[in-house]
């Protein structure tokens, strides 16, 4: 077995969400979900077929993005993981139906940090193990943090 940390492009503006799921037709879910969370979204998707053809199936409506989640789909190379990037919306605004797409196993990051992926390999295959989303914590919040934290939340919508 060989363990690796790959490193994951996540293009200026843009956010990821790395997660599992399975069968063929899981791009064309993920398709219809986000197009459906959040009106002007731009995404591309990118999915690890881990059986008989074993391709990256792929589709979004922004040809860039698209082309990102294809090169760290290649890079992460493990069975059945999907990459989405999106751009002009947040994780937030579509992480509900993502969820709720019958294919979706589970979600490893949501994030527009730089993110690693530690991987493992075994015979013909490889998987996600865990996600390095960041940096780790540097202090605890002050009230002066708490009030910064608030006004962000009340500027982008999120809170009255």
């Amino acid at each position: 077995m060989q363990t690796e940390i790959v490193a994951i492009e996540v293009p200026d503006g843009c956010n990821i969400i790395i997660g599992q799921a399975h069968f063929i037709k899981t791009v064309d879910d993920i398709y219809g979900a986000l197009a459906g969370s959040c009106p002007g979204i731009r995404f591309g998707i990118a999915f690890n077929e881990a059986s008989q053809d074993r391709l990256v199936r792929h589709d979004g409506n922004d040809q860039d993005l698209e082309d990102a989640a294809v090169r760290n789909a290649l890079a992460l190379a493990a069975g059945h993981a999907f990459v989405i990037v999106l751009k002009d919306g947040y994780p937030i605004n579509v992480m509900g139906a993502l969820k709720a797409v019958p294919e979706v196993c589970a979600i490893h990051c949501a994030t527009a940090n730089a993110v690693h992926v530690i991987t493992m390999g075994a015979g013909s295959g490889r998987a996600v193990l865990g996600v390095i989303d960041g940096g780790s914590p540097l202090g605890v919040e002050e009230p002066l943090d708490r009030e910064a934290r608030h006004r962000l939340l009340k500027d982008i919508g999120y809170r009255p």
